[in-house]
């Protein structure tokens, strides 16, 4: 990763959050207890930013394998700024209420890999989708691989990074949307429901799948049909399958 888009040190991450700077996520060293972590945690308190706490040694390997041994004084903590801007889902769906679309919105559930998640925003954009919700924690990083293989798509289509999705599946539901759930377990095939409503589609990780909360919370739990051997598709390729059924439906 370029160096710029890293902050090391206490008081620079917290002079960014205060800012309103971007961040994808912070590193924190276990067990620190000064004055300085406590006005961190005061400059977090209400963020989305994912967190991970490491040890101290596992912590310098990782300043020293981005910048080499020894040339950051990290304080016990580094963040690693976004290279995109993230969105609130409400304030995007309102948006698209307002221009007389028909919401078409993509929830990506725990998809890490980074090249996974780029060739799904390349499809999503393709599409035509509104935008795209991601949790908070366990999604993959957007950094350059990621828009590298988005083909800059994720510069064009906008991201929403939300910590609770539940209730932002919820806030959906209420707002009118149909939420379909892809998943191999269901015997609905992916043509046989209404894709020219308003529709959030939940893709799932390829080792996970969609959480239990999620399908609870879905009206039509779909799949594609696969005569072949193998059971499953690539996410990213299964995500633009379902998309381009929507455009269909929605061109015909």
């Amino acid at each position: 990763m370029e160096e710029t888009n890293l902050i090391f040190g206490m008081r620079a991450v917290i002079e960014a959050l205060n800012a309103g700077k971007d961040i994808e996520k912070i590193i924190l060293q276990k067990g620190l207890s000064n004055e300085l972590y406590n006005q961190l945690r005061q400059a977090l308190k209400g963020q989305t930013i994912p967190i991970q706490i490491v040890p101290p040694e596992k912590l310098k390997r990782v300043t020293d394998s981005l910048t080499g041994p020894g040339s950051k004084n990290h304080q016990g903590v580094v963040a690693y700024l976004t290279e995109i801007t993230y969105y609130s889902a409400e304030e995007l769906l309102t948006k698209v209420f307002e221009k007389g679309r028909i919401p078409l919105v993509l929830i990506v559930d725990r998809v890490t890999d980074v090249r996974n998640f780029g060739a799904i925003a390349r499809s999503a954009e393709c599409a035509g989708v509104d935008f795209i919700i991601i949790p908070s924690r366990g999604a993959a990083q957007i950094n350059g691989d990621a828009i590298k293989t988005s083909a800059g798509a994720l510069h064009r289509i906008k991201v929403c990074r939300e910590e609770n999705l539940k209730s932002v599946i919820d806030y959906l539901k209420e707002s009118g949307l149909q939420i379909i759930a892809c998943h191999e377990k269901t015997e609905t095939l992916i043509y046989h429901v209404d894709l020219k409503k308003p529709t959030a589609v939940i893709m799932g990780s390829e080792e996970n799948g969609i959480s239990g909360e999620y399908l609870k919370r879905s009206h039509h739990q779909v799949k594609i049909p696969m005569p072949g051997t193998i059971a499953s598709l690539n996410v990213s390729v299964a995500t633009g399958i379902v998309l381009f059924e929507a455009v269909r439906q929605r061109s015909s």
